[in-house]
C-alpha cells in the first residue's frame, strides 16, 4: 500500500469529521479550489496552512505531525517520552493530583488506555485481579473488562461495558487509531453483556460504576481530567481517572480506610 500523502491524510480526517470541501473551506477562510488542489496533490501546502486546517478538523497532535512529516515538514509537536527529565514537572503535576485525589481510586493513563501512575487508593479495586493482567503495561480497560480482573465485581456490568464502549469508540473517530480499534474488539469479546447507556434515568446525573468490594456494595462516579494547554503529544495524551463516592455508605467506607473506623 502507497505510503499516503499530506492530502490524503487531509481528506481522510476531513471526512472523518464529516465536512465537505465547502465546509471546510469557509471555517478555514481559504478557497474550495485550493483546498482540492491540497487534497489531490496539485497544490504543495505550506507548513502554516497545514496546522491551520489541522485546527480546524481538530486533529489529535500525533496525527498532526504525521502530516507534516508525509508533507515533507518537520514535526512541529514533540513527542518524549514521560519518564525524561523535560516531563518531569508534567510527572510531579500527575502525582500531586493523584496523591490529593486519596482515598479516592484515581489513576493516570496515555492514550492507548496504559496506567502510567495511580495512587493509593487504586489498591480497592485492585484486589483478587489476577497479577498477570497486573504486569506492566497495564491497560486499565482491560483491567476492567477481563473476567480475570474488576469484572466479576461489577454490579451492573453491562452498563459500564456499555459507557466504555461508547466513549472508546468515541476516541476511535477522533484519533482514528487502529490499535484503539483492535482493543475495542478484543474488549467486546469479553463475557459481560452490553448494554448501552442511552438515555438516563430522571434523577441520574452519570453512569455510575456498582462494586461489590469486601461484602460491601460500592457506588462510583468516574470523573475525567486532562491538561489544558497540551504543547507536545504526550502532554496531549495523559489523562487522569478519578472515581468519587456516589453515596454515603461508599464514602465512608474509603474514609475508614484511610483513617481507620472511629472509635
Amino acid at each position: 500500500m502507497a505510503t499516503p500523502t499530506a492530502g490524503d491524510l487531509l481528506r481522510q480526517w476531513r471526512t472523518t469529521r464529516r465536512l465537505s470541501q465547502l465546509e471546510l473551506a469557509g471555517r478555514a477562510d481559504t478557497s474550495t479550489r485550493h483546498l482540492s488542489f491540497i487534497e489531490t496533490g496539485r497544490a504543495t501546502p505550506s507548513r502554516q496552512m497545514l496546522l491551520h486546517l489541522s485546527d480546524e478538523l481538530d486533529i489529535p497532535l500525533r496525527e498532526r505531525n504525521r502530516m507534516l512529516l508525509a508533507a515533507g515538514y518537520a514535526p512541529v509537536y514533540a513527542e518524549p517520552e514521560l519518564d525524561t527529565p523535560a516531563m518531569r514537572p508534567v510527572r510531579d503535576a500527575l502525582r500531586q493530583i493523584l496523591t490529593g485525589l486519596e482515598p479516592h481510586p484515581a489513576l493516570a493513563i496515555d492514550a492507548a488506555w496504559t496506567m502510567v501512575d495511580a495512587n493509593a487508593g487504586i489498591a480497592l479495586f485492585l484486589d483478587g485481579v489476577d497479577p498477570a493482567l497486573l504486569r506492566p503495561p497495564v491497560n486499565a480497560l482491560r483491567l476492567t473488562l477481563h473476567p480475570d480482573g474488576l469484572a466479576d465485581h461489577i454490579l451492573n456490568l453491562a452498563q459500564w461495558r456499555g459507557h466504555l464502549f461508547e466513549r472508546l469508540q468515541r476516541q476511535i473517530d477522533v484519533t482514528g487509531s487502529p490499535d484503539l480499534a483492535a482493543l475495542l474488539t478484543e474488549l467486546r469479546a469479553y463475557p459481560g453483556g452490553e448494554d448501552a447507556p442511552g438515555l438516563p434515568e430522571p434523577d441520574q446525573a452519570v453512569v455510575p460504576l456498582r462494586l461489590r468490594l469486601d461484602g460491601h456494595d460500592l457506588a462510583f462516579l468516574s470523573v475525567t481530567t486532562v491538561f489544558g494547554t497540551p504543547m507536545n503529544v504526550t502532554v496531549a495524551e495523559l489523562a487522569i481517572e478519578a472515581f468519587l463516592p456516589a453515596d454515603t455508605a461508599t464514602a465512608t467506607l474509603l474514609r475508614d480506610r484511610l483513617t481507620g473506623p472511629p472509635s
